[in-house]
This record gives structure tokens, sequence and C-alpha cells, in this order.
């Protein structure tokens, strides 16, 4: 067994040790002989491109996947045959980016799933209230215990698989892409965490596509490329430049050129005086043939409600709406929203964009079957055909377009959902955080998509947290702040970055308190 050299000069043991550990998905291999060392108390990132086997190796050490060959050892000890169960009685929890959360049960039954408190037998609803309140004081979080977690925020759902995970009071912590659907002080909080968890002696290993805050709370970073590793090194001996390349075996440009766009007469869609009640009161705007309009603003601003809204996904909205010159009544469903023209490419992926047990080529023409069906009957030659051709330009391994979708990376997910935009070809595409969870190289990719997208005429509304995705992106951004809108930038012709968008936001916040 190795050792490794603490701040102070003195040797640790590794909290966790693999050692040529290797994993195959039928031929597609994983993970070729991994060896990997993290030190006890230790903050240890894992970066990589989707499909490099960061997420892989961390499946591994919470006992969800299983190697093929190798070894882990936890605190000098081996762990053999693991599984979920096991990797928790030996003080490892998991959260995982694909959230667990029970809709119907409430915030805090959620947090206690699988570790109710009880005594004699009997729940202790008031100790388990007493603990939910302690660890929403400790997490910043504003969840009743009682509302359904069905009600919450994708981000809000996020913090609540954390507060479960801290229940048990673990030796281990595994991340995986945790931040992902935080607004930016919700980031600051789960990093103070981070950095509190790491002070009381708790091992955190965490994958993170957002380089900026690998470097700013890691110890130690691994990079993987292709199922090996590239490159390790301490936070204070590489570079986010030296990270990408060693990710990529490339430089990468972090930041795309605006897109040019000159807007004609024509008018795609309009909308005037939504409102959803309790999110987003009297916005109004419209878009043209070709153009990408940002919507940028924080978690809570009402962003994704608006999509939804658009998308017949909102009962409650409100509004006068018209597609191509012609005023509609406001679609109540999200077929509706498809008669016309209008398709959501939704924030979760997983669970409300794509069928994991369908092939790729499936899940592209799942939005319109006519093209490959005969007569109304469907013969898996045709999907595959339609599926190869509307994949064509989107960088998707056409060879893998028969494996369940569920086997792909993140980023070859995202874009059979774009292939299906394409394939179906709507007016209008709602594109709610495109690139969350992807790594930097496939996220430039997604942007350039959906750039090509508008080039051919379709026009795209785009929600990211990630606010200079959104300059880049964009022709205009609508800055919203508390569900109203209080600026529109022209993103291209006056040089916006996403400080301005910031600046807008707060303004109105700063005036609202003062009032």
């Amino acid at each position: 067994m190795s050792s490794s050299a603490s701040a102070d000069g003195s040797t640790q043991e590794p909290a966790l040790n693999l050692v040529g550990v290797t994993r195959s998905f039928g031929a597609t291999q994983a993970l070729k002989g991994i060896d990997l060392e993290v030190t006890r108390g230790t903050v240890h990132a894992l970066v990589g491109e989707n499909g490099a086997g960061k997420s892989t190796c961390l499946g591994i050490i919470a006992g969800r996947i299983q190697q093929d060959s190798g070894t882990l050892e936890v605190f000098g000890k081996p762990l053999e045959h693991n599984n979920p169960r096991r990797a928790r009685s030996v003080g490892i929890v998991s959260v995982y980016q694909e959230l667990t959360i029970v809709p119907e049960l409430s915030a805090q039954a959620n947090v206690f799933l699988g570790q109710t408190v009880a005594s004699t037998g009997v729940t202790q609803d008031r100790a388990m209230k007493r603990r939910y309140r302690e660890l929403c004081k400790e997490l910043d979080v504003a969840c009743h215990p009682d509302v359904k977690a069905g009600r919450l925020s994708v981000a809000d759902q996020q913090l609540l698989e954390i507060m479960r995970a801290l229940i048990s009071e673990p030796d281990i912590v595994l991340l995986d892409e945790p931040t992902a659907s935080l607004a930016p002080h919700e980031r600051e909080v789960l990093l103070r965490l981070m950095r509190d968890l790491r002070d009381r002696g708790i091992t955190i290993v965490f994958v993170s596509h957002n380089l900026d805050e690998v470097l700013e709370i890691s110890d130690r970073i691994t990079v993987f490329r292709e199922g090996q590793i590239a490159r390790e090194a301490d936070r204070g001996e590489i570079t986010k430049d030296a990270i990408v390349k060693a990710m990529l075996g490339r430089a990468l440009d972090d930041r795309p050129e605006p897109r040019r766009f000159r807007r004609g007469s024509e008018t795609r869609l309009r909308v005037e005086h939504l409102t959803v009640p309790g999110a987003v009161s009297d916005i109004s705007f419209d878009l043209a043939p070709g153009e990408i309009l940002g919507i940028g603003g924080l978690v809570g601003s009402g962003r994704t409600t608006i999509l939804r809204a658009l998308a017949g996904a909102s009962p409650t909205a409100t509004g006068r709406f018209w597609m191509d010159g012609k005023e509609h009544p406001w679609p109540r469903s999200p077929r509706a929203g498809r008669k016309l023209g209008i398709t959501l490419l939704p924030e979760d992926r997983k669970t409300e964009g794509l069928v994991g047990a369908l092939s790729g080529a499936e899940n592209i023409v799942l939005a319109d079957l006519k093209s490959p069906s005969n007569h109304g009957l469907l013969f898996q030659r045709q999907i595959r055909g339609s599926g190869l051709k509307a994949a064509q330009g989107f960088g998707i391994d056409t060879s893998r377009l028969s494996q369940p979708a569920s086997n792909l990376s993140g980023g070859n997910q995202q874009k059979l959902l774009l292939a299906r935009c394409a394939h179906s070809n709507p007016g209008v595409l709602l594109a709610d955080e495109p690139t969350r969870g992807i790594d930097v190289g496939a996220k430039q990719e997604i942007l350039a998509h959906l750039q090509r997208l508008a080039d051919r005429g379709m026009s795209i509304v785009i929600v990211s947290s990630e606010l200079e995705e959104v300059v880049a992106a964009s022709n205009r951004i609508l800055v919203l702040a508390e569900g109203e809108m209080v600026a529109t930038l022209e993103s291209t012709d006056t040089g916006v970055d996403e400080h301005d968008i910031l600046k807008q936001i707060f303004k109105t916040q700063e005036g609202s308190t003062s009032d």
C-alpha cells in the first residue's frame, strides 16, 4: 500500500486506492487499467470529456458498477463484491447527477429516505424535523419540510440529495456534477460546505465540467481521456488551459465568436403579457426566423417557466400568442405546442427528453414517426435510416445508434435530442440548459449545432446557467429578475458580456429592496 504526503509533510494512508481497474460495456472499454489514489481528508476532482471514464470510475467506487478486473481499497482494506449497500457500510455515500427524488414524498421524507429515525419501531418525526432544519440552515436551503419534492426546482431537488447524503455522517462523499443545476449563490454555498467537510476530515471525490470551480475547490485533479488517466496534479501545479489540453489532447478556444445575424421584417413568434401566477408576470417579446434569443437570469427568476409555458406545459399560463403572424389560443398542452411548431429541449434530458431503453435511432424519430413509417407501420430498417440521416452533422457515432440511449454519454444524449429536433424541424426550438453536465469540448459542439439550426431558419430560445454561453450564442438577451423582464440586451452589436446581465439583475433587486 502506498501512502500520500499531507500538507505538513507527514504521510497519510489513502482513503481510496484503485489499482488496475478495468470496465467494458459491450465493445466499448470505458476504463483501461486505472490506478487512482485519493488522500484522506482532501477534495479530489475527476475531469474529462463525456465518455472519458470518470463517471464510470465514480460508479465503481459507489458500488453501482462492477469492475471487470483490478482492486478497490477503502482506508487500506480491500472492498470486494462492492454494491451500494456495502459501500455505504464502509462510509461511502453518493450524490448522482441523475436525481433520485420521489416526487410525491415531502422534502423531509426524501432527505430521510432509507434512513428513517426511529425508536422501538416508532418513527421520530420531531427528531427528523429538527435535523432537517439544521441541514437547511447549514446549506442555506429554504424548503419547507412538508412541501412535495416534485413541486421544487431541479436545483432544490439537488440540494435535497446532498442533504440525504449528509444524514449518515459519511467518511467519503462522491459527487457527480453537484453544481450543474445550481445558481451562483447556491454553488458558493455548496463549495463552502465541501470545504467544511474537508476540514472535518471527510474525503470528497467529485466529477465536474466546471473547470473554474475545480481549480477553486480541489486539492488534487485527475484528468481522464479515453478510459485512461491523462494527467494528475495538485491544484497549484496545473492551469485551466493545461487541464483542457489533457482532456482533449489539444488546446481549445474558451469563448466562441458571437453569431452574426441580421434581423428581417418577418416575425416567427410574438408573445404579449405572458403571466404564470406565482412565477412570471407580464412578459412580452418577439422572435424572428433564424434568431437565437437568450434568457438571462438566476435560478428561480422564471427562465424555465417561460419555456414551459411556451411549450404548452404550464396550464395556468395566460397571455396573447402569435405564430407566423396569426394569433392562436395559448397552448395548453405539449401536443398543442408541437402542432404550432414549438419543441422543448428539456433541462432534464434523462427523465423528460429521452427514453433510455429505446435505441438512439428510435429516440431521434420519436417526435415525428411519419417519415420512417410505411402505410402506418414502423420497421426497424426505416427507423435506422431516418435516424442515421437526422444524426449526420451532429457528431454522433452512428455505429452506436442501435444501442440504448441510456448507454451513451451525456454529450451524445444531448446530440440525440438535437438530431430529433432537426428531424421534426420545428419553427421554434426552446433549449433549456442545453449544455448542462457536458464537458467543455461537447459544450462548444452543442452551441455550434444550435447555431447551425438557426442558420437553417429555425428560431431558438436558449436558457443556460452559464451566462457566458447565453452571451456567445444569442443575438438578443432578455434579462429576468424575480419573474419580471428588466432589460433587453443586443448581444452582438454592443459587446455585451455576462457582467452586463448581472448588473441588470442586481440593479433591479437592489431597487426592489430599497422601496
